[in-house]
């Protein structure tokens, strides 16, 4: 599996940073840390196993973004996620992070997407690897703020940014706040993913194809439940970016047995495969692709079908979706 090519479609960068790299950081930009023992950094970073839900499993990335506020450690850590990356053969990955979580230290939106950029860039050149970046917008924040990400952002269309997305702790009915938003991203260009059926029902992501124009769904795995949105993910050709390990550590699902992937797959429902966050779930998409083949026997046809599904499922522009094609 690890020499496989890999397509990822659903990996955030501050769920995704080395903890050698936190305390480099930390150490350079004179940040405190309670600790800088590696053992109590990757105590900090990684979900505990006890974790009760998605809320707790979300206080991970207080660590990482409080070292990701620097023109510096942006590209560094972009850079060395796609490092990582590129070691277990992963082609193409995109890449999601919210700009706003990385202003708190006097960036500006626009110098945030152009660090993360420059390091995408710079890792793209050096390892055989292509990547584009998701906007994230934060469901804790206004619409006003989703709005002005959406604009600073616009800039960078066809420059390696390809889509938006909103993301963090879900309510039922979060979809109707942040139309508007979305509805401009999608006049600009953005194309458009969106967490949900993670930390709620099927009926969000419902509403996310029909009021958002969501062309592919983070997580979705609780359409399992809703039979109106299993009809329509099928139905709309949208791809679901499924996260087998997180969705277990955040107990949407109870267990790997429990989880619904194989089960949309035989019923004609578009899925990936992909880590969700590399290193707060402490997994990587060589280990993920084997939880999901070891538990349900997938055959390494049924793998090719879901690689070139992804491909198809990227906002990657032709060419690259052509190369990928030809690596299987």
């Amino acid at each position: 599996m690890r020499n496989l090519p890999k397509v990822e479609l659903h990996c955030h960068l501050d769920g995704s940073v080395r903890p050698d790299t936190v305390i480099d950081i930390a150490k350079k930009e004179n940040i405190s840390l309670s600790s800088y023992k590696i053992e109590d950094v990757i105590k900090a970073l990684h979900v505990p196993k006890g974790c009760t839900s998605l809320i707790e499993y979300l206080k991970r990335f207080d660590l990482p973004n409080k070292i990701m506020q620097s023109k510096e450690s942006l590209s560094r850590i972009t850079f060395e996620l796609l490092e990582d990356a590129s070691k277990e053969n992963v082609k193409y990955m995109e890449i999601r992070f919210a700009p706003m979580l990385h202003t708190k230290k006097g960036l500006s939106i626009k110098e945030v997407i152009k660090s993360i950029l420059d390091g995408m860039n710079k890792a793209c050149e050096e390892f055989d690897i292509k990547s584009n970046l998701i906007l994230g917008c934060m469901r804790n924040m206004d619409e006003e703020d989703a709005i002005r990400v959406i604009n600073e952002g616009k800039v960078f269309l066809g420059k390696g940014v390809v889509a938006v997305d909103l993301c963090g702790p879900e309510e039922e009915g979060f979809a109707l706040k942040y139309k508007n938003a979305i509805d401009l991203a999608r006049s600009y260009g953005y194309r458009v993913t969106i967490h949900a059926g993670e930390g709620a029902s099927g009926s969000n992501v419902v509403d996310a194809i029909k009021l958002l124009g969501a062309e592919r769904i983070g997580h979705g795995v609780r359409i399992k439940d809703t039979k109106e949105a299993c009809d329509l993910v099928r139905e709309s050709n949208v791809t679901l970016e499924m996260c087998p390990t997180s969705n277990i550590q955040t107990k949407t699902v109870e267990s790997i047995e429990s989880y619904p992937l194989y089960d949309f797959y035989k019923n004609n429902i578009k899925v990936s495969i992909s880590t969700d966050n590399r290193t707060v779930s402490n997994i990587d998409l060589t280990n993920e692709l084997n939880l999901i083949k070891n538990e349900f026997n997938l055959t390494m046809n049924e793998y090719k079908d879901i690689y070139l599904n992804a491909v198809e499922s990227t906002f990657a522009d032709d060419n690259t979706k052509e190369w990928l094609r030809t690596l299987i």
